[in-house]
């Protein structure tokens, strides 16, 4: 591969080149789109001629300002399907696009390796924003000073066991309604709202792979209710297995008496609220500068 046998060619004054685009899903399936009108092969790639998939202007700067660009496309049986789109496997997908000389393909040259961001859907076509490399530098770090909880739930940082009994349940599906109402006629071995702000992923089926948030979670004398906060991209059926985990509300008692977990709690619990900035002298009474809750010194 040879960037200056590109460049040389690109000064010919009579090019053949195209752009080529290689997807890398999140379960590893790696597909390749090009705007030649034939099949391109490199790098262990076919690049598919027919896709319908076509790029905008690439915006690309030398400072660390995100570059940007956007992809349009056709839904297609044969390339990228509503349903794939709608069950997450492109969320996060890297994607590399090149120029290439299609005539000769080993003369080419990398333009933008990033991600999709935004995917966007209308009628039978679809818009996905793409995001370059510098795009991580933007998302912020470090640690805030709150009285919650900042770890999540099972996360090196929390460090609850979410695969030790008695914490999560994995059912297979009875009842399935809207793609996010679940119904259970027996799974009474949790409290009462137990999975309530836990999240909900798919084991088996068509649907394997995708997961949401818990939004209620209530147990009855006629079962169990678990109600999503979105619906799922694809609807799981009856006997597709399921694996519910457990909730969170970063409170302390929470952390303490449910999880048992005081110790890896990652909130300041006795920080000042806002109020406490804002607070002056008492009209009455001793001032000594003692607690607020007392009125001697």
């Amino acid at each position: 591969m040879s960037g200056d046998d590109l460049q040389a060619h690109l000064e010919s004054g009579a090019t053949t080149v195209a752009r080529a685009w290689a997807l890398t899903r999140a379960d590893g399936v790696v597909m390749g789109f090009t705007d030649h009108d034939r099949p391109l092969s490199f790098e262990g790639i076919t690049f598919r001629a027919d896709s319908g998939l076509t790029a905008r202007m690439l915006e690309q700067g030398t400072g660390l300002s995100v570059d940007n660009t956007e992809a349009v496309g056709a839904l297609s049986d044969a390339g990228l399907t509503e349903a794939d789109i709608l069950a997450g496997l492109y969320d996060g997908a890297v994607l590399r696009i090149w120029l290439v000389n299609w005539a000769d393909v080993a003369q080419r040259r990398l333009l933008f390796r990033g991600a999709l961001g935004e995917l966007t859907r209308t009628g039978g076509a679809f818009r996905a924003e793409l995001r370059g490399l510098s795009e991580a530098l933007g998302r912020p770090r470090g640690r805030v000073f709150q009285s919650a909880c900042d770890a999540v739930l099972g996360d090196a940082a929390c460090g609850v066991d979410l695969t030790r009994p008695g914490m999560s349940a994995q059912p297979a599906v009875e009842t399935v309604e809207q793609a996010r109402i679940f119904r259970f006629a027996d799974l009474s071995g949790f409290a009462d709202r137990w999975f309530e702000g836990g999240r909900l992923r798919v084991l088996s089926g068509a649907a394997q792979g995708q997961s949401a948030a818990v939004k209620n979670d209530r147990l009855s004398a006629a079962g169990r209710m678990v109600e999503l906060w979105q619906r799922l991209g694809a609807t799981p059926v009856p006997g597709d297995l399921i694996r519910i985990e457990p909730g969170c509300d970063k409170r302390v008692e929470t952390c303490r008496l449910k999880f048992d977990n005081i110790v890896n709690f990652r909130g300041f619990p006795d920080i000042p609220e806002e109020d406490w900035l804002l607070a002056g002298p008492r009209p009455g009474g001793a001032n000594t500068g003692g607690s607020r809750g007392s009125r001697g010194g």
